[in-house]
């Protein structure tokens, strides 16, 4: 699993990149926290908050993009940094899983969108799973 962040004028844009799908939505949700908390969400035995998320949509690119839009709306409204999942079953542009969250206090930055915004979701010449995320701050 692999993540960069690339340069953007007025948002946050990063590559992600894992050797399945699950590991490139694993590298988005763990993106995302970071850019929320530069703390992240501490050590594994601290995500004491589990919340089920199952989503469809029409193609990958769209999937995780509604995930992780998903997953922000979560974050804000039950007050949880989700930086891991569990129990993931991906396939025919669908998701289930278990997010794996801490309490938080404070955000180091605040995220208004993820935006679809240069997102398209390929397999590279190596056989690895890839798109690039832009978020709107």
């Amino acid at each position: 699993m692999r993540i960069a962040y690339l340069p953007h004028t007025a948002d946050i844009r990063m590559k992600i990149e894992g050797d399945t799908l699950e590991e490139l939505f694993q590298a988005g949700l763990m993106g995302m926290s970071r850019i929320l908390s530069e703390q992240g969400c501490g050590k594994a035995e601290e995500r004491s908050k589990r919340v089920a998320i199952s989503l469809t949509a029409p193609d990958l690119t769209c999937l995780i993009v509604d995930f992780l839009s998903e997953v922000l709306l979560l974050t804000y409204t039950e007050k949880v940094l989700f930086c891991e999942m569990e129990d993931v079953k991906i396939g025919n542009a669908a998701i289930s899983a278990m997010l794996l969250g801490t309490e938080m206090i404070t955000l180091d930055e605040e995220i208004k969108a993820v935006t679809y915004h240069e997102a398209q979701v390929v397999q590279n010449g190596k056989g690895h799973w890839e798109t690039r995320i832009v978020f709107d701050i």
